[in-house]
């Protein structure tokens, strides 16, 4: 099998949202830096809570998926539907905003670390406008698989194969499939550890290293903390190797759409008049209501 090679990397900013929650932001931090269907990777992470406590208050989201992965710390989902969900240190969020959604989520605690991820992934035209979908993933449902040479994996989304293991996550599988088929894990390796995986032909692939460095494909190049690196489309696997110490990072893959994207804010449509429509939907008060059905 060939090896899918490092072809970009792209540090992330230091920025904030929310009510002024400070984060660092590789995809999506630059105007039209995306890898399709990957809209946007943000990274919170702080001990002082003059960085969280005002966390996310009520706002709007069309047209996309929103992924939140807390590592640290816990939060609070509350939303329009009437959902509520508890997101502690392993748990996962998924919700389709699709045709619309407002939530907020505010931190349950004073004091400690925060940290999280958090991805956006763009839906297909013909999902813009379905009705919104959430569910909450507690740290339990998310599958854990030691590595034969120490360290391990988890799956949030999609099959992984693990020292010739299948494995599937409670994303994306056979039940409930997502249209671009995504691949989400999160692996933690040993000093000197190496871990290959295979990518699915024609998927867009990224790494993003959460603790120390690593080494990625035949010619071993690095990628540092916080550095988003984009993978060439060339290739069957992806090797990726801890340097030095021991190291963690995620590994994302996913079938693009090659469908227009116009965004403005928490709005990602297709065309400059359905931003436009999503917008007097949020200020006339509709952006939420029932969509017509869909034939």
């Amino acid at each position: 099998m060939t090896e899918r090679k490092l072809v970009q990397v792209v540090d992330a900013l230091e920025t904030s949202d929310g009510a002024g929650v400070k984060l660092r932001r590789s995809l999506g931090g630059r105007p039209g830096l995306r890898l399709d269907p990957f809209l946007m990777l943000d990274e919170f992470g702080t001990e002082n809570p003059d960085d969280y406590i005002a966390g996310f208050p009520p706002h709007p989201h069309r047209g996309f998926t929103t992924v939140t992965y807390m590592l640290d710390g816990h939060m609070q989902h509350r939303d329009h539907l009437g959902n509520v969900g508890d997101l502690g240190p392993g748990g996962v969020q998924w919700m389709d905003a699709a045709h619309g959604v407002i939530h907020s989520e505010m931190p349950q605690q004073d004091h400690g670390r925060m940290r999280g991820m958090q991805l956006w992934l763009n839906l297909p035209a013909v999902e813009k406008m379905k009705p919104a979908f959430y569910r909450d993933l507690a740290p339990q449902q998310i599958p854990v698989v030691a590595l034969e040479g120490g360290g391990e994996v988890k799956v949030i989304a999609g099959t992984a194969m693990v020292d010739e293991k299948s494995v599937t996550g409670p994303i994306n599988t056979a039940d409930r499939p997502v249209a671009t088929d995504p691949l989400y894990l999160d692996i933690a390796l040993p000093g000197g550890g190496v871990f290959t995986h295979p990518i699915t032909a024609g998927h867009n692939a990224f790494i993003y290293v959460l603790e120390g460095g690593v080494r990625i494909g035949p010619d071993h190049q690095r990628l540092g903390l916080h550095g988003a690196g984009i993978l060439g489309r060339e290739g069957e696997r992806a090797t990726i190797a801890a340097e030095g110490g021991a190291a963690r990072f995620l590994l994302l893959a996913a079938r693009p759409l090659g469908e227009p994207v116009v965004q403005y804010g928490p709005f990602v449509m297709n065309t400059r008049d359905e931003v436009e429509q999503a917008m007097r939907d949020y200020q006339a008060g509709t952006l939420t209501a029932e969509p017509a059905p869909q034939s």
